[in-house]
């Protein structure tokens, strides 16, 4: 194929698309490598690193190496900080078949391929917004990968049923109890509870959804989820949007199967105005 790979995202002749390394005549096939590939594409690199350190694949060993040699280039050959790194770009060619034969009855012999390629990994700086976010989410975890501050589902739920009761009381004209002031919080800590988007909020201490705002939006893979759909409970939500053109507006975009609904819900809507007319 000439010209630039249309999955580099360099349309613009001269262009740089980042920082890349290749790893040519691997013994695997092109498609075997492409299903790793495709788990990796988009993420920030300290992600991908640890998505290919658990996937139960051969060839995400290779990969692997193939995305530290395209961060050392990154870091060496651009100067650029490995914690700002994204995959922009991978993909995997077909390289030459090696053929061999097996014996087979009657002096016949059964051709084997053996298969290679050509695995590439482009790597790319981060936009600002979104390196802001993961930088927060980082920041925002311990060494052993859970949320800094996160409790246990028990201890969260005896702290809902204690802010319940004190509201009750609150509204009984009882004394209320007094809630922790925000004097004692730094400058950083009150600019990173507020909001970053119009229409949006953050999540309540346990996770929960703030009143109002019901759309999850996911910072790795920039996609909102609405009530209902089938990744919506798994999604673990760092900001919520009251609507979806809020989410859009904020730059994130409908899954694939989202995307599908709205599109049969549009052609609905335009068949009975049709009807109707």
């Amino acid at each position: 194929m000439t010209g630039p790979k249309l999955n580099e995202k360099n349309f613009v002749a001269g262009e740089k698309g980042g920082t890349k390394a290749s790893a040519l005549y691997i013994r695997s096939s092109a498609s075997k490598a492409r299903l790793v590939l495709n788990i990796i594409r988009d993420l920030p690199v300290k992600q991908a690193d640890e998505v290919l350190q658990f996937t139960d694949k051969g060839i995400a060993v290779t990969v692997r190496k193939v995305l530290a040699s395209a961060v050392a280039n990154a870091q060496h050959n651009d100067e650029m900080d490995p914690e700002e790194l994204y995959v922009k770009a991978c993909f995997a060619d077909e390289g030459p078949t090696l053929r061999r034969f097996a014996a087979r009855a009657r002096g016949r012999g059964t051709r084997i391929n053996k298969r290679t390629c050509h695995i590439t990994i482009v790597l790319d700086r981060l936009d600002d917004t979104r390196l802001a976010v993961v930088q927060a989410k980082d920041a925002n975890r311990t060494a052993s990968g859970r949320r800094r501050g996160a409790v246990s589902s028990t201890a969260a739920r005896r702290e809902r049923v204690a802010r319940s009761r004190d509201r009750a009381q609150g509204l009984k004209g009882e004394d209320a109890v007094e809630t922790p002031q925000v004097e004692h919080m730094t400058d950083d800590a009150v600019a990173d509870a507020q909001p970053q988007w119009d229409g949006s909020a953050l999540p309540n201490e346990d996770g929960s959804a703030p009143a109002g705002y019901e759309i999850k939006g996911n910072a790795n893979s920039m996609k909102y989820h609405e009530p209902g759909t089938r990744y919506y409970n798994q999604t673990v939500a760092e900001v919520y949007f009251d609507t979806v053109e809020s989410a859009e507006s904020a730059g994130f975009g409908a899954t694939a199967e989202e995307a599908q609904a709205h599109e049969a819900a549009d052609d609905e809507t335009d068949a009975s105005e049709e009807e109707t007319n």
